[in-house]
């Protein structure tokens, strides 16, 4: 066996790796699973005691002398490719194309900005939800318009399954599975079975808040909505609030900025009325309070919801739902600046 360990060793050192097919045969004799390297190493474990030390030492020899041979060429070709790409002035130059966030995803996260501010927290929940978390628990009736398959998309499998209308599920959620005091704010996706349209869309997005403590009442809502429409819109913008219903709050209303195009003077887009709805709000209902585990006679708490694409409608003047889903290059390229 050591003069057949000898002849490999002169003949691996006499190989001559002067392309990658000669490489590529260079591993296959000597390196691969079938190689020599692994029939003499097999061998070697067959020898007597006394032979093994001599071979041994020939073996490593042969082994250094093939992997310091195949790795020098590797590293070689490596080289000549990296000086290659450096040096051929006829190679195309590169261009690195960088993306950038999505509107939707600059408002959302500065909403959540600009709430995390003043303590409120993120909570989240799934999209494909149960009728209790939808409706039942937040006081819609059985026979409430909002169920029917019109206005919700259920589950066929299941009709007590659907995907999420609101993310009024999340607060749901958080009530149950946490005690008052709660801030916390609920960003999501949220389907509807609508046309869709420059003005409506079967699936869009929503943040939503909630405040449960004891002693809340609707002057802290009015307050908190102020300092949010200051933050997102401006110093000199101004709400109203206007009375509402909604199922889960009492009382209810839906709160109006001044027209951020028009400053109040009348425009298109807010009718020629100098103001524009933006989210809907109110106080928590105690039936909702109870259905969710929490003493409606010891704590109050105020919610509310506003869509993301109608808050980005106003911060950037985009008339089409449509575009924020159809990923239109030249749309997206607008924001590339945008913080």
């Amino acid at each position: 066996m050591q003069d057949k360990i000898i002849q490999y060793t002169a003949e691996a050192e006499a190989f001559n790796l002067n392309t990658t097919e000669d490489s590529e045969a260079f591993r296959i004799k000597y390196l691969s699973k079938n190689g020599l390297l692994n029939l003499l190493f097999e061998e070697f474990k067959t020898l007597p005691n006394d032979q093994k030390k001599v071979c041994g030492q020939l073996l490593n020899t042969l082994k250094t002398v093939v992997n310091n041979k195949f790795n020098a060429f590797q590293e070689s070709e490596k080289g000549e490719v990296q000086n290659k790409e450096v040096h051929d002035l006829s190679l195309e130059s590169t261009y690195s194309n960088y993306g950038s966030r999505h509107p939707m995803s600059l408002v959302r996260n500065e909403i959540i900005q600009i709430f995390s501010h003043i303590g409120f927290t993120v909570a989240e929940g799934p999209e494909i939800e149960d009728d209790w978390h939808i409706f039942s628990a937040l006081n819609f009736q059985a026979d409430h318009p909002a169920k029917d398959m019109q206005d919700t998309f259920f589950i066929e499998q299941n009709p007590d399954i659907a995907l999420r209308t609101h993310t009024s599920s999340v607060q749901v959620r958080l009530m149950q599975t946490q005690k008052p005091p709660l801030r916390a704010i609920m960003p999501g996706r949220v389907y509807r079975n609508e046309a869709i349209s420059a003005r409506a869309h079967c699936f869009f997005h929503q943040v939503e808040g909630l405040y449960i403590d004891k002693d809340v009442s609707f002057a802290d809502l009015k307050q908190i909505l102020l300092y949010f429409a200051k933050e997102m819109f401006g110093n000199d913008t101004d709400i109203r609030l206007r009375p509402s219903y909604f199922p889960f709050t009492e009382p209810s209303a839906e709160m109006d900025i001044s027209c951020t195009i028009c400053k109040g003077k009348g425009c298109a887009m807010c009718k020629k009325t100098g103001w524009v709805e933006i989210l809907g709000c109110g106080m928590v209902d105690p039936n909702v309070l109870e259905n969710c585990g929490i003493d409606s006679t010891v704590y109050s708490g105020y919610a509310f919801g506003m869509g993301i694409e109608r808050i980005t409608n106003l911060k950037y003047s985009v008339k089409d739902l449509r575009l924020f889903s159809e990923n239109d290059i030249r749309f997206l390229k607008q924001f590339e600046n945008a913080i």
